[in-house]
């Protein structure tokens, strides 16, 4: 596990199965001091379930696409919720880890953390500036 300081906020890096995931939890404590429910707003939204499942697709052989679409199709309504744990579940996704207790919180696949980052610009030149340094 490391950290990185990014607009004066610390971030979490994990390593798993060779690559990088970046804590959503800990970007999301950047501009709300609810960051659950700053991640499970952005899950909401169709957009963001479409970039999921795309990125899955093209990156886990063991996605679960006929789940995907009932997920896709219901995303976005007033009445969908969705948490990182539900999606891991329901899709079998890999880009996310949601991980209880201490030292919990949500983490994915560095593709997937940039896409959340990019909800605040100023935030995601931070991020784009660690993934500069670090990923030649």
């Amino acid at each position: 596990m490391a950290k990185i300081k990014v607009q004066d906020t610390q971030v979490t890096v994990i390593s798993h199965n060779e690559n990088d995931y970046i804590s959503l939890t800990d970007i999301a404590k950047y501009k709300s001091d609810d960051p659950t429910a700053t991640v499970a707003n952005w899950m909401r939204n169709r957009n963001t379930i479409e970039y999921l499942g795309i990125w899955e697709c093209l990156y886990n052989p063991s996605f679960n696409p006929l789940e995907f679409e009932g997920v896709r199709k219901e995303a976005g309504l007033n009445a969908f919720t969705m948490s990182p744990q539900k999606w891991v579940n329901a899709t079998n996704a890999i880009g996310i880890i949601a991980k209880a207790g201490r030292y919990g919180g949500t983490y994915a696949h560095k593709d997937i953390a940039f896409k959340f980052a990019m909800q605040d610009l100023s935030y995601w030149c931070g991020i784009l500036q660690y993934k500069c340094c670090c990923y030649k």
